[in-house]
């Protein structure tokens, strides 16, 4: 048996071992217990494993590997859980929540088998069919989005992790699979949830083929695929470089997409549209800290050497992530697809951090994530506020005035737009600053400039929809704003105080994040 740092891994363990148990809840417990059940066993799951972050951060100096090196956990790695907890800590309350949506946002299950239906000319059948109603938002909500969840959670602590091309792919595909599910499980607008849980899967499908075969051309290229080995073979090698760029690009684009980076975020508008907002939301935080976190270590450890010789490649991809981000998003008109362009352009300001391998530009990424995680997680959960009749209003127009509705709601999402434009007093602002200043100093003026332009350009995004909520008159048959229960308001809470925190004093998180870099 290889030797197990137990204390080391301990975070994942927890998330996998609550899901699994999450998996026991949904086979053995009543209908009616689940919902309570699954809620308090992913909280504290979600608790524990950050409190066993914090207990190993505070213990590990350099770091190490365990499960026969399949495993590195170092200092970023530790940063990399510790945001992805907290982000999903909030992401489970949004979609927890029951009072917004009667039953919760997800589409319930049928209760015929316990509840016998009655003729409609029995009497009392219209006093029953409203008890049968309410019965089933209750007792058929599908609470095995909780599992699904923490399922997703485990595969990207382990991907974040993973010290070999191969443990990456397994941990790609167990994030993957669950937001495929949660993705189409959407109780309003149902056709358009499962339509985009279809394109995401499909889409999903030619990416992780795309990181399999970079992954097989990368072992033929080194004869390993352990991000030490591969490193050694770019130093000094005699092997054909065809192999090795053949594969880097290949594993490169599966990434990129799992990060929503243009040119290859197709699925981004759609599928963060089509989705269930609180499960937009876990995957607009979530998922980027995952896949760039990914792409962090990928680099810093595998790559480093022939940075030379991909960089000006990635250059261009980050420039046009951030060009298609911003000229997309100007032309939307609703809120949902207005915020995917908006993501794809972060992940372009992004890019100019994760291409930036010096100690400084790493813990900058480190940082923008966390800050945009809170932001973006906050923002969706405003958006979910908003309700017609028929659901979520997410058209432009519906936001017409609605400072005259309720400006507090207003208030609020404006300093969060302000933060995603990057406005002073905003952790938006310092994720950016310090991002762009790590890649200055590294000798990439020109790309810099360039995302100082495309971050002005993408202010437009942010101060129309604000002009439009201030200034404007409200219609007379406008939607309403919803009371949010107390789950939604400690995730909005959280993501409010989060960013302004990180605005006005970010160097906690900065500190945190400068303690050390990726081990292999």
């Amino acid at each position: 048996m290889p030797p197990i740092d137990y204390a080391a891994i301990a975070p994942v363990l927890i998330v996998l071992v609550a899901a699994c148990l999450g998996v026991l809840i949904e086979a053995f417990v009543y209908r009616r217990q689940r919902w309570a059940a699954q809620v308090v066993l992913s909280l504290l799951a979600v608790i524990l494993a950050g409190a066993q972050v914090i207990r190993h951060a505070r213990r590990i100096n350099t770091g190490g590997t365990t499960l026969s090196d399949t495993v590195a956990v170092g200092p970023a790695t530790l940063f990399l859980w510790g945001t992805l907890l907290a982000l999903a800590l909030g992401a489970i309350l949004l979609i927890a929540d029951r009072s917004i949506e009667p039953g919760g946002a997800f589409v319930a299950e049928t209760n015929t088998a316990e509840t016998p239906r009655q003729p409609a000319d029995a009497p009392g059948a219209a006093s029953a069919s409203v008890m049968d109603r309410a019965t089933a938002s209750v007792a058929g909500m599908r609470t095995e989005v909780f599992p699904l969840t923490l399922f997703s959670l485990g595969g990207m602590m382990v991907f974040c992790a993973a010290n070999d091309l191969l443990t990456m792919f397994v941990a790609l595909e167990v994030l993957s699979l669950p937001l495929y599910l949660l993705c189409g499980l959407a109780k309003r607008r149902r056709l358009l949830s499962q339509e985009a849980a279809v394109k995401y899967f499909l889409l999903g499908a030619f990416a992780s083929a795309f990181f399999l075969y970079g992954l097989a051309l990368l072992y033929g290229y080194a004869g390993s695929v352990k991000f030490s080995d591969i490193a050694d073979a770019t130093a000094g090698s005699l092997r054909s470089d065809t192999l090795l760029f053949a594969g880097l690009g290949l594993v490169i684009m599966g990434l990129l997409f799992k990060g929503s980076v243009g040119p290859f975020h197709l699925w981004t508008p759609d599928v963060y549209h089509g989705a269930p907002t609180a499960v937009t939301g876990f995957m607009a935080a979530c998922t980027k800290v995952a896949a760039f976190g990914g792409m962090l270590r990928l680099l810093h450890v595998a790559f480093g050497a022939s940075s030379w010789e991909w960089h000006w490649v990635l250059w261009t991809v980050a420039v046009l992530s951030m060009v298609i981000g911003v000229v997309s998003g100007l032309t939307q008109r609703d809120v949902k697809r207005m915020i995917a362009y908006s993501s794809i352009a972060h992940a372009g300001f992004l890019m100019v951090g994760a291409i930036t391998l010096t100690e400084r530009g790493l813990s900058a990424t480190l940082f923008y994530l966390l800050a945009y995680g809170f932001t973006t997680l906050a923002v969706f959960g405003i958006i979910g506020l908003v309700r017609t009749s028929e659901g979520e209003a997410t058209h432009l127009s519906d936001w017409a005035g609605l400072a005259k509705r309720s400006p507090l709601l207003a208030t609020v999402f404006t300093f969060l737009l302000l933060a995603l434009a990057g406005i002073p007093a905003t952790s938006g602002f310092m994720g950016k600053f310090v991002v762009f200043s790590a890649a200055f100093s590294a000798g990439m003026g020109p790309l810099v400039v360039i995302a100082l332009l495309a971050s002005a350009l993408a202010a437009f995004l942010y101060l129309r929809l604000i002009v439009l909520m201030f200034f404007n008159d409200p219609a007379p048959d406008g939607p309403t704003v919803s009371v949010p229960g107390a789950f939604t308001t400690a995730a909005i809470t959280l993501g409010v105080v989060v960013t302004l925190l990180f605005g006005l004093a970010p160097q906690l998180a900065l500190d945190w994040a400068s303690v050390g870099g990726f081990v292999s």
